[in-house]
């Protein structure tokens, strides 16, 4: 089993321009079925991740 481990002192470093994170940007984006946000790094703009989809049913 993994285990985690809260490091609120230490920023995520973006994968594209190493740039310390110290904050993420997102956009949602909308669809007949759900929705699902894309986040992005606030430096370079690139993206990082897309979450996954959720039905009309979940909000």
């Amino acid at each position: 089993m993994l285990e985690l481990e809260a490091s609120p002192e230490i920023d995520p470093i973006c994968a594209h321009c190493s740039t310390p994170l110290r904050k993420l940007l997102y956009q949602e984006l909308r669809g007949m079925l759900g929705r699902r946000f894309i986040y992005y790094c606030s430096h370079c703009h690139k993206v990082l991740g897309v979450s996954h989809r959720k039905g009309f049913w979940m909000g």
